[in-house]
């Protein structure tokens, strides 16, 4: 499938602007090969962010821009009860989407199969933290890794070699996964001897975060490189998250990076959050990592 766009996002008619019906709104045709000329991501600027979406989104998408401009230089044509139906069309995409992820966490807790969704940035040794959690708790879990990226199967291969079963899934160029993507990539993997399976989001501290993916907890790592002061920046991801992972603190002293004042900035997001300080590559602090994950995953398969 390739999608190609007919027409370019911008405000129609120039002088005017239709929010009121799809027939003037700019249209995505599926082709046969997936590659290029996707819309993008407003967050990240990732192709391909509509494809999975649907129409809903692309109407959302569009929107937005248009509510951009005409916020500062059309604002007089815009009435209250138009920003109304906008705010509406946002809110049914993500309602569709919790939907969706109330299904799937149920049918996880059927299944007495812990989902674990974790979260980073790019380079924050998400996957070295997995090898080193695996070699920790494979004496008590069963535990199966599933790796989303836009590309390649790296991680996947990885994790093989490591012997941790593993399914790659690719995002086509999509910036996070939703729940319905999260539940095909459970139906291929297969969950049946599972105890813990852990879903490696893309590398991304925004868009994640504002997806249900149906999993039971949601986790975060930050790497000691990137800065004491992430959960100032980016505060969604840390309000979301049951778990923070601090990582690499075998390089702390080479950083500029305040630990007492990392916790005061994540609580300050989120009071409930659990923070583990380790080293993936040293293994300091896995014992603990590795305590927190058995029982997590015990409480949710007993309950």
């Amino acid at each position: 499938m390739k999608v190609r766009r007919e027409r370019e996002f911008h405000a129609l008619n120039k002088d005017h602007v239709d929010l009121s019906g799809y027939d003037r709104l700019p249209r995505y045709r599926a082709t046969e090969n997936m590659k290029d000329n996707y819309p993008t991501c407003p967050h990240c600027h990732s192709n391909q962010w509509l494809l999975k979406q649907g129409r809903d989104v692309m109407m959302n998408e569009i929107v937005n821009r248009l509510l951009a401009r005409l916020e500062d230089n059309m604002s007089d044509v815009m009435t209250k009860d138009d920003r109304i139906r906008v705010i509406e069309v946002k809110k049914s995409v993500f309602e569709d989407n919790d939907k969706d992820a109330a299904r799937l966490r149920k049918q996880m807790k059927e299944e007495k199969t812990f989902l674990l969704n974790l979260m980073s940035s790019p380079g924050s040794g998400k996957t070295t933290t997995l090898l080193a959690l695996a070699k920790e708790i494979k004496s008590h879990l069963k535990m199966g890794v599933m790796e989303a990226d836009i590309d390649s199967i790296v991680d996947a291969k990885t994790m093989e070699v490591a012997g941790i079963p593993s399914i790659q899934i690719h995002t086509g160029g999509m910036c996070h996964l939703d729940a319905d993507m999260t539940r095909q990539g459970l139906s291929e993997f297969g969950t049946n001897d599972m105890d813990l399976v852990i879903l490696e989001n893309v590398g991304n501290l925004v868009c994640p975060a504002e997806f249900d993916t149906g999993a039971a907890k949601n986790a975060t790592i930050l790497s000691v490189p990137e800065g004491d002061d992430k959960p100032l920046k980016y505060p969604l991801m840390y309000e979301k998250c049951d778990l923070l992972i601090v990582n690499k603190i075998d390089v702390m002293d080479y950083f500029d990076f305040d630990r007492q004042q990392l916790i005061e900035n994540a609580k300050m997001r989120n009071p409930n959050i659990e923070i583990i300080f380790i080293s993936a590559k040293t293994e300091e602090g896995m014992g603990q990592l590795g305590k927190w994950m058995i029982e997590n995953t015990r409480k949710w398969i007993n309950s």
